[in-house]
């Protein structure tokens, strides 16, 4: 089978390392890259993925970011989707009952109220440096530019993220996408978008993807490892999403994406 499209997750996915891709991932890249489009598919920001970009040497692909939300090719903007202001002050209502902390994101703007072990983490691991305000504040400022948050980031223990979840499912159920990140953390994106629907947005004029491939290993990338012509699971991924992929490779620490890439492409 010939792919015109290769769509890669990053995050435990197409990095080796926390924050970086593998020389080995870069030359196998390389070796496919001008015979079909490689699209970067992540719940990051657009700066926490253009450094990937330019290490790949595919700065002029689109790429696609907050789990579908934003979708940039270079400086361009060529989709976007927000969570409603009035959604995210009902999310910080709830979240403070719980002592569960915002991460508030637009474009290339990243927003929490104090700086903490997750924070710091997040720093390190995408590159990108927060501003440090009021939730309030940030809400304010975004109503009078009447836009709204990409992407928001829960950050809280397990039981209190646990407790938050099931309040959220009931309430949002239809209008938000609730992803778990992990035991900590809770991402929030549109109901209306999705690494898929980002996917098929940008082949308006092949509305099939059987000429896509994907590799994944969250819940995030389910939908998108189902629907397409092939999709990868790496070796660490969730047993969830081993199961409905078409082929499992090695782990992202041992450049599983690469390693299917140099056997299959």
């Amino acid at each position: 089978m010939k792919y015109a499209v290769l769509c890669s997750d990053l995050d435990g996915t197409l990095l080796t390392t926390k924050n970086d891709v593998s020389e080995f991932t870069i030359s196998q890249i390389s070796r496919i890259k001008d015979r079909m489009q490689i699209i970067l598919v992540s719940a990051r920001m657009p700066k926490s993925m253009t450094y990937l970009q330019k290490r790949l040497h595919i700065e002029h692909e689109p790429i696609i970011c907050y789990n579908g939300a934003l979708i940039m090719k270079g400086t361009a903007e060529i989709a976007s989707t927000f969570i409603a202001l009035e959604q995210i002050a009902e999310i910080h209502r709830l979240a403070n009952v719980f002592a569960v902390k915002l991460g508030l994101y637009y474009k290339d703007e990243w927003y929490v109220e104090e700086s903490s072990e997750r924070v710091e983490k997040e720093i390190r691991y995408t590159k990108a440096t927060p501003v440090f305000r009021d939730t309030t504040l940030t809400l304010n400022h975004w109503d009078q530019k009447s836009v709204g948050a990409h992407k928001i980031m829960l950050m809280g223990k397990k039981d209190t993220t646990d407790a938050l979840l099931h309040i959220l499912q009931d309430r949002f159920r239809e209008e938000l996408h609730l992803y778990r990140s992990n035991d900590t953390l809770i991402e929030v994106a549109p109901k209306s978008v999705s690494k898929l629907s980002a996917i098929k947005s940008l082949r308006p004029n092949d509305h099939s993807l059987e000429k896509v491939i994907a590799f994944g290993d969250n819940y995030n990338d389910m939908e998108m490892l189902q629907y397409v012509a092939c999709g990868v699971a790496v070796g660490n991924a969730r047993p969830e999403v081993k199961s409905i992929a078409d082929h499992i490779t090695l782990k992202n620490t041992e450049d599983g994406v690469a390693h299917y890439i140099k056997a299959h492409l």
